[in-house]
């Protein structure tokens, strides 16, 4: 039996009372996902382990079985793992963000949907100006960069831009976390004083960068400052062939760093997607036949899909109403259609909620399905967040939801 995810970054969400106080993945149309709860069975999963935060670099790899006390080292290792830049045992590696700051709040935490060419000459420019023996940037995918650190002490407290929306800025600047230990050159206090620095001296820079003067000229969100969050030092993970042995070749298929580096490190191949962008316009249908292409060869394959997610740090509720009928339509349904009558078992959640109320994650257990061809159903009817709660699986934890998926010969 081969084995494929199809992940929904953020889907999940709480009752909206425009929707009749349902659940966007109980009002939206997803005939398929619903077909496939129906033929298969369902249950919750808790993707976030006790004294972690919701982010997605640890609810998609606890989704894989990865035990967070042992792997976690926050989200810039995981992506310079994604764009290959290799950490010494002494580099600090911690996500950086160009985001949109306005009369002095944090507007947006994706520079105004910054796209990747223009973010590659922001990155050299401050690369220009701020890179030292100590202190390089690296470009990653629209917003989403890294920022490495030699001697970094990884003991800081840094604030994601996206949980802080319309927000002050200044309250969020990096502070030491309390009782740091010094394990590396710097200790946490001049890692945070550096931090703050660079922060500050890249707003002066990037509010004179062209880019800039011209979406200011046309009354467009500026990419005007960078925002480090989420470092650590080299992580340590066990490739799942290692974990499932049934697992000959494996691939990821995503337009995520964060998610092609655990990818990477959990030792599958990252195939990549023309036209694959990590928001409501993505590639689907591109996803979708890499996808089947990839089950000719390899023996699981996981297809993230970043849409949902960044409409519900928008709070734009009817894209991302619009991100979940197309997982359905365009990712879903033409993988099963292709496999259906393939030893392929199949999987469907998302990794977190992310509240279009909200508009940043939270920690409450998901909804999940996995269908196999021959496989008893359990009679649950729908896939949302109130119908799984009913399945045979009940509620699952930590490895709980990849074993459960594996077994399945």
């Amino acid at each position: 039996m081969k084995h494929i995810i199809i992940l929904g970054d953020g889907m999940a969400d709480w009752p909206v009372e425009s929707l009749g106080n349902k659940t966007l993945l109980q009002y939206a149309k997803t005939p398929y996902m619903d077909m496939l709860a129906k033929m298969g069975r369902c249950g919750m999963l808790k993707t976030v382990q006790d004294g972690f935060h919701p982010g997605s670099e640890v609810a998609n790899s606890s989704i894989l079985g990865y035990d967070q006390n042992e792997v976690y080292e926050g989200r810039g290792p995981l992506e310079a793992a994604s764009i290959g830049v290799e950490l010494a045992p002494d580099d600090m590696a911690i996500r950086c963000n160009i985001i949109t700051l306005e009369h002095g709040n944090i507007v947006t935490h994706n520079g105004g949907n910054l796209q990747t060419e223009d973010a590659a000459v922001l990155i050299d420019y401050l690369n220009e100006h701020l890179a030292t023996d100590r202190v390089k940037f690296y470009c990653g995918v629209q917003y989403r960069h890294l920022l490495v650190i030699k001697g970094g002490n990884k003991h800081v407290v840094c604030q994601p831009p996206h949980d802080h929306p319309d927000e002050p800025w200044r309250p969020l600047l990096v502070v030491p976390e309390k009782n740091a230990p010094d394990d590396n050159e710097l200790s946490a206090q001049e890692t945070a004083d550096l931090l703050n620095d660079l922060i500050l001296r890249s707003q002066d820079l990037l509010a004179k960068h062209p880019y800039n003067v011209e979406k200011a000229k046309r009354g467009e969100r500026q990419a005007n400052s960078i925002w480090p969050w989420a470092g650590g030092y080299r992580p340590h993970m066990a490739p799942l062939t290692e974990t499932f042995p049934q697992i000959k070749r494996g691939a990821v298929i995503t337009a995520v760093d964060l998610i092609r580096g655990i990818g990477t490190l959990a030792g599958l191949r990252v195939i990549d997607v023309p036209g694959a962008t990590g928001l409501a316009d993505t590639n689907y249908e591109g996803k979708a036949q890499a996808a089947i292409k990839a089950l000719e060869t390899d023996d699981f394959v996981y297809v993230h899909v970043e849409a949902s997610d960044e409409a519900g740090h928008d709070g734009d509720l009817e894209l991302k109403l619009k991100t979940i009928e197309y997982l359905d339509s365009r990712i879903v349904k033409p993988v099963y259609e292709a496999v259906k009558n393939e030893p392929v078992a199949i999987a469907v959640l998302p990794d977190h909620p992310t509240p279009v109320a909200h508009r940043t994650h939270t920690n409450e257990p998901i909804p999940f399905l996995i269908y196999a061809p021959g496989m008893e159903a359990d009679g649950v009817q729908t896939f949302d967040e109130v119908a799984c709660q009913e399945g045979s699986y009940g509620k699952l934890e930590k490895d709980g939801f990849i074993r459960a998926f594996m077994a399945i010969v």
